[in-house]
């Protein structure tokens, strides 16, 4: 089986975690990155792809005629054709649910970034402040328990659940608007997007990207929070109106955002976020804790071993 790996680089640095459990099952070549249009030069006759975000396209299938297997190296799997598989006769398999603990643990570092002051108060001590200051301590800067606020989650599957129960060890109400409000249980109460946006202090993004979702926070869904708001989105970027929010936190309409995803990537130099007031932006990296990315490539290997032995696991496309 000939196994060709797109962009390894998305998953790998230097090494630091390992392909083999992926290129042991085959020949394989392996490439650390590869621009959208050399894809279909790149697979050439190989049986099977792995990738990350590369356009596996209709044109894609139809160059490599022996293309059968697109593995994932991600939960999402817009960047495939998965009609065009199903006429190629190409299985496609993504890896669920691998992110879930390390995408809710950033989700609270930012939500505390920004209650606790982290960021600015370590800049604070770095200018040489707390040195020079008379008493033992100082706090100028405003800081918040996250007891008794109102945290709303939008989107409640395997993170928004896990981020509800961070959020309730906190003391935190937990809101969410999902759209199976029958499967919310533990103390989560589902509610219109109207009310949540209302009444939360937090409003944190955990939903797919779909035409129903894109661009949902936008002008309109930012004027119903509260001014004190946080606003955090570590699913995708096109479920913001990034312009509208950056305005909203321009104007003093929210107080903060904490964002790890965009609508763009890598961020564009005209990207309206990127200087925004009261905002920190992460380069989408709230999947990417070592131990989330060996997690990954078990699974991703383990995909393509079951497709091989004729029992693929993990499908997302018809076939």
């Amino acid at each position: 089986m000939k196994i060709v790996i797109l962009d390894s680089e998305t998953v790998s640095r230097g090494g630091d975690v390992s392909l083999d459990g992926i290129t042991s099952l085959g020949e394989a070549q392996v490439y650390g990155y590869t621009p959208n249009e050399e894809v279909a030069d790149k697979i050439g006759d190989a049986d099977a792809v792995i990738c990350n975000k590369c356009l596996v396209t209709e044109e894609v299938f139809e160059k490599c005629k022996n293309l059968k297997y697109v593995g994932l190296f991600a939960t999402g799997y817009n960047n495939v054709d998965l009609k065009a598989a199903d006429r190629h006769g190409a299985v496609v398999c993504n890896v669920p649910a691998y992110s879930t603990d390390s995408v809710a643990q950033h989700t609270f570092a930012l939500i505390l970034n920004h209650f606790n002051k982290i960021r600015a108060y370590a800049d604070t001590v770095d200018n040489g402040d707390w040195v020079n200051y008379k008493l033992f301590t100082y706090f100028y800067i405003p800081t918040y328990e996250l007891k008794g606020m109102t945290i709303g989650i939008v989107g409640y599957g395997s993170i928004g659940r896990r981020v509800a129960e961070i959020a309730r060890v906190f003391g935190m109400k937990v809101l969410t608007f999902t759209r199976s409000p029958e499967k919310v249980g533990d103390g989560a109460e589902a509610v219109s997007l109207d009310r949540l946006l209302r009444e939360s202090d937090v409003v944190t993004m955990h939903c797919p990207l779909t035409d129903t979702t894109r661009e949902m926070i936008n002008k309109d869904a930012l004027a119903k929070m509260k001014p004190t708001a946080y606003f955090v989105n570590t699913a995708r970027g096109g479920v913001v109106n990034e312009q509208e929010l950056a305005d909203a936190l321009n104007e003093g309409v929210i107080a903060g955002a904490g964002i790890d995803t965009l609508t763009f990537e890598p961020m564009r130099e005209d990207c309206p976020l990127r200087n925004a007031k009261n905002i920190t932006i992460t380069p989408h990296i709230a999947w990417a804790p070592k131990q989330t990315r060996e997690r990954l490539l078990e699974t991703v290997a383990e995909n393509l071993r079951k497709w091989r032995d004729g029992q693929p696991q993990n499908v997302v496309n018809n076939r």
